[in-house]
């Protein structure tokens, strides 16, 4: 690069306010994170890895998602998907990876107008499948999406691919904290979801790319990433890495787990509402992008505990309510049994030092 394009590739970065601030709009692209564990099986859309979800129906079989340390020079860690008994998706079959980007956090793009930003998508592939593959961008109304193509050129080897797409000057493309854009990467779509490559379409559910590899119509094949970035540019930059601390705050936007460890963990606390049943009150820091629903591990791992110190079963554990302003959430724990309980004293709500015994907090896209 001559020192002219290097200056003015800088006056690029520096007008896209990619210094001192977040380049990478995909939240956990070097897969570090993975609050819910580091292996899951496919269903309909299941969250696996930190802000990263799989899906697929039928025909096509399910998959194996998990958090693996086979990382090229400078990660720690991909995403591994591993195939089933391969089967082809006929029309209404399908298979994909996906991230949803908060509209909030993609306002900037401009889509749906005439200043329409360019952006680069990047990222490292391997996969035991070599062959022209998909990878789109789609609206939430599934009306307006992008098709591309990236070509692993030799199996079980790393590679770095760089996409770059023309923001859409139509559609709408929602700002607020619902999503903004979605991120596909097509593992096994059908032809009801298939698109052309390389334009803007206008249509219904759109996310796969037309005559490209089908990764799932093979059993037992294998595809990694990590090192996926979308940003504002004409041109590609080096992968932004933060932090552990930094991408663990960006998920707990959207995910947060208490507990779930092999030690004793307190979750909350509180006080006896009756006297077999509690409120109990846990902060959610950083604060969640919408009101969460609740998700607890195994009940008889959860406890509460009383003034003599003991612990005391639990028969139900629901969510109450949160404080958007303070980011608390309030949780109700009824039908405590053992030792009867004395109303307006404190407690505590515990894990029994067990994996199983957790709570977590949602409020994915």
């Amino acid at each position: 690069m001559t020192k002219a394009a290097e200056l003015a590739k800088m006056g690029e970065v520096l007008t896209n306010s990619q210094i001192g601030g977040r380049r990478n709009l995909i939240i956990n692209g070097d897969m570090q994170v993975s609050q819910r564990g580091t292996s899951f099986t496919s269903n309909a859309d299941l969250y696996t890895l930190d802000r990263f979800a799989i899906g697929h129906g039928s025909p096509v079989n399910a998959m194996t998602v998990s958090q693996e340390t086979d990382a090229p020079t400078g990660f720690k860690y991909s995403l591994k998907v591993l195939t089933g008994t391969g089967a082809g998706a006929s029309t209404g079959g399908y298979a994909i990876l996906r991230q949803a980007i908060e509209g909030q956090d993609m306002y900037h793009l401009n889509f749906g107008a005439s200043s329409a930003k360019t952006i680069a998508i990047s990222f490292y592939i391997k996969s035991s499948l070599t062959g022209t593959f998909a990878v789109s961008i789609r609206n939430q109304a599934g009306n307006r999406a992008f098709a591309s193509t990236y070509t692993i050129n030799s199996a079980n080897t790393w590679e770095y691919k760089t996409i770059l797409i023309a923001g859409d000057t139509s559609g709408t493309w929602a700002t607020d904290n619902g999503i903004g854009l979605h991120v596909f990467f097509d593992l096994g779509a059908g032809s009801n979801f298939d698109i052309a490559t390389g334009a803007w379409t206008a249509g219904s559910n759109m996310f796969g790319g037309e005559s490209t590899v089908k990764l799932t119509e093979t059993t037992n094949a294998t595809w990694f990433l990590t090192g996926l970035q979308l940003e504002v540019a004409s041109q590609a930059t080096p992968f932004e890495h933060r932090s552990f601390g930094e991408e663990l705050a960006l998920c707990q936007r959207y995910y947060q787990k208490k507990g779930g460890e092999q030690v004793h963990s307190v979750l909350g606390h509180g006080y006896n509402h009756t006297t077999d049943d509690a409120i109990i009150f846990v902060p959610l820091t950083p604060e969640m992008r919408a009101v969460p629903t609740l998700d607890t591990g195994t009940l008889s791992k959860i406890r509460v505990t009383d003034q003599d110190a003991s612990t005391e079963a639990i028969g139900a554990l629901t969510i109450g309510g949160t404080d958007s302003r303070t980011g608390m959430a309030s949780l109700n724990a009824a039908n405590i049994t053992g030792d009867t309980q004395t109303a307006g004293e404190a407690t505590a709500l515990v894990c029994n030092n067990d994996a199983d015994g957790y709570v977590a907090f949602i409020a994915e896209l």
